[in-house]
């Protein structure tokens, strides 16, 4: 007769903020996306932003579009975590829904740039892991955003330029990673966020636990 399986131990952990950055078209949005999909405890923190819609986008699923007008009332209010302005269009992240989830325990994943990277990490470096995407090579980052085929060949150019200025600020996370194979970077992200959420200090139930497990007498 087999043994009865035993319940897994729940330890209460805080949430952490899981940021991915990169240049346009080095693979976060991709890394982020499977992730997602593949693991149930990360939500999306889902940003705001000016610029315009593109035809594969939903809004409300992979942004919240606004008015400049209605940004900067969001900014002013301090009802945004963090914002920044990037290839000429504004982008920010609602305060509200990331605190909810992280006191509750959840994960929260951030498809940010390097410009919202560093308040988050101002305001709440306890709670920031941060992953920082690089490309194999810029040849294959111009062929990536042209593959994309979403952005006019003058959006493109400006991403190319920008995205020297971008891998500039590589040093300022905590974990690097090379794109030049999909599979292998986003075994890496999954790694990080497996060793991420046993660190010691994200886990406050611990406290408890092991107190249990030091007052428990086994019965002979």
């Amino acid at each position: 007769m087999k043994p009865a399986k035993s319940s897994p131990v729940q330890i209460a952990r805080r949430g952490l903020m899981l940021v991915i950055s990169s240049p346009s078209g080095a693979g976060k949005s991709t890394i982020a996306r499977t992730l997602l999909e593949q693991d149930r405890q990360i939500g999306l923190s889902v940003s705001v932003t000016t610029r315009q819609r593109r035809p594969s986008e939903v809004e409300d699923v992979h942004y919240h579009f606004k008015s400049v007008r209605e940004f900067e009332r969001l900014r002013d209010s301090d009802a945004l975590l963090e914002w920044a302005e990037v290839h000429g269009n504004f982008y920010g992240t609602p305060r509200e829904p990331v605190e909810q989830a992280m006191a509750e325990g959840r994960d929260m994943l951030f498809d940010i740039d390097w410009q919202g990277a560093q308040q988050l990490q101002e305001k709440m470096s306890a709670d920031v892991v941060s992953i920082f995407v690089l490309p194999p090579t810029m040849t294959e980052l111009q062929s990536r955003l042209h593959r994309r085929a979403e952005d006019s060949e003058e959006v493109i150019q400006t991403r190319l330029a920008n995205s020297r200025a971008e891998i500039g600020h590589w040093r300022e996370y905590d974990y690097v990673i090379v794109n030049d194979d999909l599979n292998a970077a986003f075994d890496s992200v999954q790694s990080i966020v497996k060793a991420e959420r046993l660190r010691r200090d994200r886990r406050h139930g611990m406290f408890d636990f092991v107190r249990g497990l030091l007052e428990e007498t086994p019965s002979l």
